[in-house]
């Protein structure tokens, strides 16, 4: 689907720009037309190669999965970069390709699923459109500096997550937190891997010479630039307090396991303490429960309270016993 986010011509704005509208605009540089595809059809790409004649490994590019990248071409720049959002209920980071083709007197923007930023910023522009003459540029850097400061809510999203995951580590350190812990960090890996090239890709827009951005607008993707290297540095920093976290909760669970099996260690010698006072007696009386009759000690008048004076004191020291080798 294809809208106008911006058609300026001189100072009046157009929302109603006909696909076959969109040369006439091209023809006149000092308008300014702002396309948006989100989820294209191969026709609509089809119409970005009649009349903007991007390069055909561009528009393969904006199609595919890519890596964040900044490309100069004859006649237009192109453009990868990501929108990010992040889902504390399951620690998932979301990851929306942005690709963004640019040239003296237009943007096009291309994406498969919907950015708000882009949103935001075409109703910025569209207050102020006395503005847009500073050029394309500036509507280039207010959208990627947009999305860089949703970086900042996403990363102090997963800063207070990881918050979470610290005190709850000395309350219930339970496998569900292991599972939380280890899917936060692969993310965390994950969205470095993507924004760590887009520092690449700021430092090329604000050093490379883009007639279409003019060197004043450069400055400003400097800002941008610096704005990427502290999100990778705030990065970092959690990825660090994660394996802290992730440490401390193995040394706890390990500590909780050799609890675990010390409880059970004395479990056991009481149990056996037991099984061996109660074994020792009952020797006792199965022996004289033996009906034979040449066995002198049936028929001795106070054998029966001999036997359970044996099987008393034969118990209660071995109980002694057991008591001061700290098994009872």
């Amino acid at each position: 689907m294809i809208n106008t986010m911006l058609c300026s011509e001189g100072q009046e704005l157009k929302w109603d720009l006909r696909q076959s509208d969109i040369g006439r605009v091209l023809a006149d540089e000092e308008n300014i037309l702002w396309l948006d595809l989100h989820d294209p059809t191969p026709e609509e790409l089809g119409l970005l190669a009649s009349e903007f004649k991007f390069h055909p490994l561009a528009l393969e590019d904006a199609q595919k999965r890519q890596r964040p990248k900044a490309e100069q071409y004859d006649d237009f720049n192109f453009v990868v970069f990501y929108d990010i959002d992040y889902d504390e209920a399951s620690n998932l980071i979301d990851e929306h390709q942005l690709s963004i083709f640019f040239g003296r007197n237009y943007l096009v923007t291309v994406h498969d699923e919907p950015i708000e930023e882009i949103d935001e910023v075409a109703g910025r522009w569209q207050h102020n459109v006395d503005q847009i003459g500073r050029g394309v540029g500036v509507l280039v850097y207010s959208l990627l500096d947009t999305i860089v400061d949703h970086y900042f809510a996403v990363v102090d999203g997963i800063g207070d997550r990881i918050q979470e995951m610290e005190a709850r580590v000395f309350t219930r350190a339970d496998r569900e937190g292991l599972v939380n812990i280890f899917t936060l960090r692969r993310e965390l890996l994950e969205l470095r891997r993507t924004i760590s090239p887009e520092r690449d890709v700021m430092a090329m827009l604000a050093r490379r010479d883009l007639p279409v951005v003019g060197e004043a607008v450069t400055v400003y993707f400097q800002d941008v630039y610096d704005h990427v290297l502290r999100v990778t540095e705030a990065i970092d920093t959690y990825r660090e307090l994660l394996s802290d976290v992730l440490n401390s909760y193995l040394s706890v669970n390990a500590n909780n396991m050799a609890m675990t099996s010390n409880n059970l260690n004395q479990v056991m010698r009481v149990l056996t303490s037991v099984s061996i006072i109660l074994m020792s007696v009952t020797l006792i009386a199965s022996i004289y429960g033996m009906n034979f009759d040449n066995m002198p000690e049936l028929h001795t008048r106070y054998g029966y309270f001999v036997a359970l004076f044996v099987m008393l004191v034969l118990g209660l020291a071995l109980a002694a016993y057991f008591k001061r080798r700290k098994w009872l």
